[in-house]
């Protein structure tokens, strides 16, 4: 089955925003000599037989001609002009002076804001295109947090490169960085097409052997290091979600690359530098991209360990029956003690109820309030969706994931017979917490994830 892609107005804008910050910029394609050690192709045409013969040119340097993205021919004045244009024509706060991140001297930083679900990969790989079309801009290299985000972009690559044959007349055929590979890198170099290398941060930027290799000098390249020639074609680095690789190593690291410029893609930016395109969670509900957004809060409340952890999920109300509280507590289990969720009546004992634990010592539901939508435990009121005392992070992540998926289940058996799809999103802290992978790559749950699999199991 082919996929079919319908364009959409939002992701053309975002495109138009970035090409238009350097308008005046020339076309032009530029070429330079690289170097490539002869060794390197005899042992490519040798490798099938694994025959290795030696001869006299065995390290003689042959010259190819590589291809680098043509440096910017605008002065910065004439750049913060244009930023400032596109600014003023997506009702954005203007650019001062040229936003750079702290310690960072090449280039420049351009930061465009999508919603989750809005398609900024479609978005990126497009502008590639456009940059390509306008000024003849042809390296990029896409910077990721995490092998999991890395093997999602390629995936995305793959499926829309038939829609893009049909609108641009050809391909981009990405390569995803492996230090096993360094002749992949002399590909990218040498092609006078788009060219595109998707990597991991911690792929030049962790301490491991696989790490340092591509700053070391490597003797398929005559002694040159991979990192060096990556740098002569001027990439311009697209960085999927910044926030997430922002630390000062990693951008001291991504200098080494010497990139012409950055674009960076996400829609929560920790910072943002010369914003030109915002498509945040509002916009996309007025502009009817998602039709409707519902926040179920969870609250903290209190913490001073004098009282027990206390949990209110619902109140239930019945037009035969009194009002009653779901709630979870904490209760004496054997020689342990475990979280349950009960249906409370008011009059409730919590201290009867856990096993006479004695942070729940005169802690009695005095009342249920149906109207006003609380119950009250020794004089404190408590709603839905409040947490009381617990210091414990990941219990209250399990309380959020927990609720996600009742919520979720209770609207898709409202809407089912309606047609309409019931979506729920996590926004998490980090890839990790949810998918994490040893040093073979093989992946594994990581602790939402293991969360989330109590939680459906137990639901």
């Amino acid at each position: 089955m082919k996929l079919q892609f319908k364009e959409q107005d939002f992701q053309i804008q975002a495109v138009k925003a970035v090409v238009d910050c350097f308008q005046g910029q020339p076309l032009k394609t530029n070429r330079f000599t690289l170097e490539r050690s002869r060794e390197l192709i005899r042992k490519a045409k040798q490798a099938a037989s694994g025959a290795i013969q030696t001869s006299a040119f065995d390290h003689e340097v042959l010259e190819d001609i590589g291809y680098r993205n043509s440096s910017i021919q605008l002065v910065d004045s004439q750049i913060l002009e244009n930023i400032q244009e596109v600014q003023r024509g997506q009702g954005l706060s203007e650019s001062q002076t040229i936003e750079r991140p702290k310690g960072v001297k090449l280039g420049y930083n351009l930061t465009i804001e999508m919603e989750t679900g809005t398609g900024k990969t479609y978005t990126y790989i497009r502008t590639m295109y456009e940059l390509h079309k306008h000024y003849g801009w042809s390296k990029f290299i896409v910077i990721v947090p995490s092998i999991a985000i890395r093997e999602g972009v390629y995936k995305s690559f793959q499926v829309t490169q038939d829609h893009f044959q049909e609108l641009y007349g050809h391909k981009i055929n990405p390569f995803i960085y492996n230090s096993g590979r360094p002749q992949d890198i002399e590909s990218f170099a040498s092609d006078n097409r788009i060219s595109v290398m998707i990597i991991n941060t911690q792929a030049f930027n962790a301490s491991g052997a696989d790490a340092r290799r591509i700053y070391m000098e490597l003797d398929q390249f005559g002694t040159r290091k991979p990192i060096d020639i990556l740098a002569q074609t001027n990439p311009i680095l697209i960085i999927d979600e910044p926030q997430s690789v922002d630390g000062e190593k990693t951008l001291k690291s991504m200098q080494d690359f010497r990139p012409l410029f950055t674009l960076r893609y996400s829609a929560t930016h920790k910072v943002e530098y010369n914003k030109v395109f915002r498509l945040d969670a509002l916009d996309a509900y007025h502009q009817k991209l998602v039709k409707k957004i519902q926040v179920k809060g969870i609250n903290l409340k209190g913490s001073t360990g004098t009282t027990g952890y206390l949990y209110l999920e619902q109140i239930s109300l019945s037009t035969t029956k009194p009002p009653f509280a779901v709630v979870e507590f904490e209760k004496r289990v054997g020689e342990g003690v475990k979280k349950v969720r009960q249906k409370l009546a008011e009059g409730a004992n919590l201290y009867e109820l856990s096993g006479d634990l004695p942070v729940y010592k005169n802690h009695t539901i005095t009342e249920i309030n149906g109207y006003l939508n609380k119950i009250v435990v020794n004089g404190e009121d408590i709603y839905p969706g409040d947490i009381v005392n617990d210091k414990d992070e990941l219990a209250f992540r399990r309380v959020q994931i927990r609720e996600t998926i009742l919520s979720h289940l209770q609207k898709e058996k409202q809407l089912f017979d309606k047609g309409i799809k019931v979506l729920s999103l996590f926004f998490i802290d980090s890839v990790e917490k949810y998918r994490v992978y040893d040093e073979s790559g093989e992946k594994a749950l990581g602790e939402y994830a293991k969360l989330f699999e109590e939680c459906t199991s137990s639901n």
